[in-house]
């Protein structure tokens, strides 16, 4: 799969979350839209690995350029993030209110953590000088 198509992707995964957050207080729709955005995300996740052994690669970081391990770990620790954010928005789902700040900080960091992972992965896979 070209690099361009999956770029485009994790742009639109990003503009989606943006807008999914813009609709936290239509409760139902913001669930739909940021879980639809988490799914499409982890499927990326799979369409990069699928075609270039993205694990293996990511396996042998002490052979790989610092900037690649720093977008892997990125990109791993959001995934981590995601789990949270189910976690605690089911929890808002079932009527605990007690976990609305702690979602709302989890949240702001995941998205962060998303905004850097597209950043770095412009730079992780440009090709090195020669």
């Amino acid at each position: 799969m070209p690099t361009w198509l999956m770029q485009t992707q994790s742009f639109l995964i990003v503009a989606l979350m943006i807008y999914g957050i813009t609709q936290h207080k239509t409760r139902l729709k913001h669930v739909k839209i940021m879980s639809s955005a988490m799914i499409w995300d982890v499927i990326l996740i799979l369409q990069i690995e699928l075609s270039r052994s993205a694990i293996l690669k990511a396996s042998k970081a002490m052979g790989n350029p610092m900037l690649l391990n720093i977008h892997v770990s990125i990109a791993v620790t959001t995934v981590l993030f995601y789990g949270l954010m189910v976690w605690s928005g089911r929890k808002l789902l079932a009527g605990d209110q007690k976990v609305y700040n702690r979602h709302k900080l989890l949240g702001r960091t995941t998205m962060v953590l998303r905004i850097l992972t597209l950043a770095t992965s412009f730079l992780a896979v440009a090709e090195p000088a020669a």
